[in-house]
This record gives C-alpha cells, structure tokens and sequence, in this order.
C-alpha cells in the first residue's frame, strides 16, 4: 500500500488512542483554580506528552495526532458562568484566523523563547513541542529515515533553511495550533512566504519538476491526517484554506513557480484538502485563469477566486492599511482577513434578507403605496435588524491561546484579547430570495395591481394553498436574479446591499472595531429558510435559499453569463466581509478540448465586471443522486457546499438534497 493509499483508506486512524482516558481534566482544573492560561498551557503540555510518533513508509513530512480526545477545559458550570457575563462566538476558542507562519519559520522556536516578551505559558508550550519533535527524530533514526532526522535535526528548533525544512515546520506548527484549541486555523498566502525557501532549492538545483511535485503532494496529504477531529458544521468544514497568487503592497504579482506547482498537487491528489483559494485581478493573464479551470475541472470545488481589484480597495475603505489590505488571506470559508495582525472575527453574526422581507410584508407593505414606500419601510427594517445584531454582542471573550498569540503582531499580551484590527463580520443571507420576493411584490402589489397584499399574505403563510393561482407567475414569471427579465430584481439586490453596508457603516463593536457587511450565507442558506415559511417570489416552506450570493434554486436563469451580469451589479467593495458567488457546471462540459480555456474565459469576465469573489463546482446530477443511494460506491465524490469541499457521502442530506437542486450550467 502506498502512502496516499494508506491516507485515502484512513488507516493512520489505527494508531490513535485517548489521552485522558477515565479523566475529567475540566473538573480536576476547576478545584485546582487553575487560570484559563494555565488549564490551556497544562492540556497541551500533557496531550504532547501523551504522542506516540508514527513514520509511514514513503511518508516525507510527518507528525499526526495519536491521541482521540481533547476535553474541555472549563466545565459546563464554569461555562454557564463565563456566559453570564460575556459574549461567546461558536465555541470560545479562537477560531477562524490566519497566523502569520513567516514570523516563526524565519526564526525558529528556541529564539522565540528568549524573547524578552515571550510569556511563561509560551515558552512551556514550545518545550512541549520540541518534545514531540524529538521523538519523532528518534523514531526515524532508528527506522532508518535519515532523510526525516536530519530535517528534525534542525526545525523546529532552528529557522528553515530549505523547503522541505520549511514545509516540515508548517506542518509542526499547524499540528501545534489545532493541539492547543484554535479551530480553523487557515493556511495564509503559501506561495508568498514559502517562496524565499523554494528559491533557494531552486537556485541550487535540488528539485527536479517530478520530485517537487512528490514533495509538495506529499505535504498536502498531511492536511488530512488528522483533519477528520477537526471542527466543523459538518466534515470537511476545517478552514484549511490556502490562498495562492495576488499582489504584494508594491503591486508586484507574487505568483511563481511553487504557486503552480501547488495547482498541480492539488489536482494529483484529488483530497478535500488543503483547499486552494486564487488571488486575481483583470491584469492577471489568461493562462492563469485556465490554470485554476484545469483544476475545477478535476471535480473538487476548488479554486475560489478572489478580486484584488475590488477586495484591497475595499477593505481601505473599511480602514485597513495598504499594506494590510495587499496582504489579505481567506478565513476558513470566504471571508478576508489579514495574516498576523487581523483579529477580526468574521463570522459573528448574520442579518436574513428574507426575513427582513418577511417582516416587511406583514407590517409596513399593508400601507405602501409605491416602490419609493417600500424602499423606505425596507431600509428601516434593515437598520432596525442591525441595532439589534450590533447591540446584542458585548463584552466578546475568548480562551486565551498562549501558542498562537506566538503568530501575531499584537499590543495584546494574548491574540484572544484582540490585535491590530479587532472588526466583526456579519453575513447577508438570502439575498436572491429577498430581491425575487420584492420585485414581486413591486410588480403584482404595487404597479400592475393584479394581487393584494391581504391576498398575497395569505397565500404565503397557507404556503399558497390559499390563492394557488398565483404560484406559477411567482414562481416562473416575476422578475429574478440571474434571469433576463430580472431587471427589477437586481435593482433590488443593489439597494439591498447598499442598506446594509450602510446600516452598520461606523458601527463600532465592544472590542474598538468596524462591523463589515457581507454577502456569504454559510449554513444560514438552510438555518434561516427555516425561520420563515413561503416567499413571495414563489419559495415554499422548509425550501432553502441558494447558497451564499447566488440565484435563487428555481430561478430559470439562463446561463452563467446572465448570472455573472445580474451578481456583478452591484459596489461590491461596500460588502466586502466576503461571499462568493457560487456556479455549479456538468462535469459532462469538460470532456471537450476547450472547456478550461471557457471556463477561464468567464471567470476572467466575472472579473473584469467588478465581481468579488467567485466559486465554481463541477458535478452530475445524476452521479450525486446515485451516489445518495449507493454511498459505498462513491467514498471519494467531493463537492462545494458553501466555503468549503467535502466528502459528499459524508454529508448530512440536508447539504446532499442542497447540492443536488442547485442548477448546472454548460459552457
């Protein structure tokens, strides 16, 4: 069995074991006293205590986790307690960030030590680490991997002097973080730091083109050892994103050579990890473009594209340094984050376009008279539903993360208390469901006359068992996004937009930052549909949105092109938290010669028109539904589910019946 065979067969599963078997660590911290800095420095110190290292034969970089379990380390009612008095996002430890690895890689962990600011807790935890190193260099010695031990010889200890020491202290430091409790620890801008590292090798002549590819693949695969404890919504929801190309503050194109080599290991291994994220711009060159479709078409919902062009101007826009802003990483799905200095969390809170609607169409529209009053009462609403969002989240605490503060330039003596930019996300859901919904309204209500909101309430809350007559024209002939006669509907997504980008403009949140308005959805494309029954552009009840910033899943567009004109309307730079517009394509369109270079070809356009963020999945309908009755046969079928890719079997049929309805398009 080869090594990628012994990875895709989950077989390194075998040599796992619990740690703190029998024990409650989080009750024997609690009648200890123990702050939360010692609690967080003590599991750590005794998970890497508790690692057996593991070589696998024709494994190159190594480290995995041997142990099962990693308990709390605060009880439910100290829990209940910290929750009293403050603010807690997902699960209170820091999530959703992007260290800056340069930082360490360049230094090497016993210098960092001697820092004068190093604190106690850090210099523990990087002991414990160089513990774990240890053995594994002591494993290799006497299995005979000279190659291993003379890389462990020098990192972590040491600064990486090559790229396979570079990549070998990646993989420590990325093991390290999740050991410790930060979650959806992303990947950075790879290509950008590890560069200096690959030059060297390439100056001296060390690589030949195949045994770089081996190396780099190699490297890939131990994004997957370990990544099935990871946290997620569902399996494969890591945030082990990496972003690749994009232009430094010079404006200089940062692409190079390990930056292909990183598509072509990608696409070579066919693994849900890492997930590849491509920086790009209109002066970015074609073949680029085709690049990233090569590997679209290989079926893994990845690359996603992101704009400089309108990203870094509008993240300035939102205060962000130039210099900060050229730098800008992906969060674990979409969202725009700065390495080493952004302690943004990006995800705290999402506002429900659909239900804002909603609101609207009980209350105000009974009394609108035109578009003009029924702009008027949904602005109001939006303002209204961000007071509440903006007012509701105070006093944010996180577990302090004694090892990860080691990443960022921080005034904080811990990351958890914050950095440079402390600013808070919130997504826009629904957006298409919304915008379908009030162009209806507008049409049939408001101008043409032909309904009454009496009667188009009714029907919406019989989920039109009342007035069934009116289903098919909301449903097929109203104004939608992505459609031709969508006119009216994008009209509505742009005022939508603006609303909310000025509903939380000079917000300021509890830790002294901005909020960002957005146009991702997450899971909240099924969270929120559930919150309200039918809609007025023709939803039925228990029905989802469309993912993130995409047509509605009925909406008979016509193409991708008419989406990307409809989704590319709007100043995307005022909602710049991220979130992407999503295209599903036949995998059937990439049997032809010149699908890539197509495919190229119109993402190149969706940034040419001022689009923001872009991601495209290649899939059959057919194979998703049989592989739904058939899960054995298809263990390795991978798709796009919102900011992430996953196993598809392994999903829960919510997000499988999801994928499935979503529309796919030819080239």
């Amino acid at each position: 069995m080869t090594y990628y065979d012994f990875i895709l067969a989950g077989e390194y599963k075998k040599y796992r074991s619990p740690a703190f078997e029998g024990r409650d660590i989080a009750a024997e911290y609690a009648r200890a006293g123990l702050s939360p800095e010692e609690r967080m420095t003590r599991r750590f110190e005794e998970l890497c205590a508790a690692q057996e290292p593991h070589i696998f034969e024709g494994q190159k970089i190594v480290f995995m986790r041997s142990t099962t379990d990693q308990p709390d380390v605060f009880t439910p009612e100290e829990w209940a307690e910290i929750k009293s008095k403050h603010f807690i996002h997902e699960l209170g430890y820091m999530s959703n960030v992007t260290p800056d690895y340069s930082r360490v890689l360049s230094r090497g962990l016993l210098a960092i030590r001697d820092d004068e600011g190093t604190s106690e807790y850090q210099r523990r935890e990087i002991d414990a680490i160089i513990a774990v190193a240890d053995k594994y260099r002591a494993a290799a010695i006497e299995a005979g991997r000279d190659d291993v031990a003379a890389t462990l010889e020098r990192v972590p200890r040491y600064p990486a002097r090559n790229l396979r020491e570079a990549l070998q202290f990646f993989r420590i430091l990325h093991w390290a973080l999740w050991l410790e409790g930060t979650y959806h620890v992303t990947c950075g801008r790879f290509d950008k730091y590890m560069y200096p590292y690959y030059k060297a090798d390439e100056d001296a002549g060390v690589y030949t083109e195949e045994s770089l590819l081996d190396l780099i693949s190699d490297f890939f695969l131990s994004f997957n050892i370990d990544s099935d404890m990871y946290i997620g919504v569902q399996q494969g929801d890591n945030g082990q994103s990496m972003v690749l190309g994009g232009i430094d503050a010079d404006g200089r194109d940062v692409w190079n050579r390990l930056s292909d080599i990183c598509l072509l290991a990608s696409g070579r291994n066919k693994l849900i990890d890492p997930k590849i994220n491509m920086r790009v711009s209109k002066s970015t060159p074609a073949e680029r473009f085709t690049q990233g479709s090569r590997l679209t078409a290989v079926g893994m919902g990845f690359p996603q594209y992101s704009n400089d062009d309108v990203v870094i101007p509008g993240l300035e826009k939102l205060g962000y340094d130039h210099k900060h802003a050229a730098d800008y990483g992906v969060a674990a799905c979409w969202e725009f984050i700065v390495p080493g200095v952004g302690c943004d969390v990006a995800n705290i809170a999402a506002l429900s376009f659909p239900k804002v609607t909603d609101n609207v169409l009980r209350g105000a529209f009974k009394i609108c008279r035109d578009k003009e009053d029924l702009k008027s009462a949904v602005r109001a609403e939006i303002f209204a539903e961000c007071d509440r969002i903006v007012s509701g989240i105070k006093n944010l605490w996180f577990v302090p993360a004694p090892l990860l503060s080691l990443f960022f330039d921080t005034p904080q003596s811990d990351i958890s208390r914050g950095s440079l930019y402390n600013n808070f996300g919130a997504h826009g859901t629904g957006l298409s469901t919304a915008a379908d919904s009030l162009a209806a309204m507008t049409k049939y209500v408001l101008e043409d006359k032909t309904m009454t909101a009496k009667d188009l309430i009714e029907a919406v809350d019989s989920n039109f068992e009342k007035h069934p007559e009116i289903l098919p024209a909301l449903r097929n002939e109203a104004p939608k996004m992505g459609c031709k006669n969508g006119e009216e509907a994008d009209d509505w997504a742009v005022f939508l937009l603006g609303a909310f980008a000025d509903a939380l403009y000079g917000k300021v949140n509890c830790r002294g930052g901005i909020w960002r308005a957005g146009t991702g959805s997450a899971m909240f494309y099924l969270w929120h549909a559930s919150e309200i029954g039918a809609s007025p552009d023709g939803r039925l009840k228990d029905k989802p949105f469309g993912t993130n910033y995409s047509p509605s899943l009925f909406a008979p567009t016509e193409g991708p092109v008419s989406v990307i004109r409809s989704f590319t309307k709007a100043d995307l730079t005022r909602n710049i938290n991220g979130g992407p517009l999503t295209l599903e394509f036949d995998s059937s369109v990439f049997t032809e010669p010149d699908s890539t270079e197509k495919l190229g070809a119109l993402v190149r356009y969706f940034i040419s028109r001022g689009g923001h963020q872009l991601q495209l999945n290649s899939v059959s309908r057919e194979t998703l539904l049989d592989a739904q009755a058939h899960p054995d046969r298809y263990p390795r079928l991978i798709v796009r589910i919102w900011g992430w890719s996953a196993y598809f079997v392994e999903l829960d049929k919510p997000y499988q019946d999801h994928v499935i309805a979503r529309q796919e398009y030819s080239l």
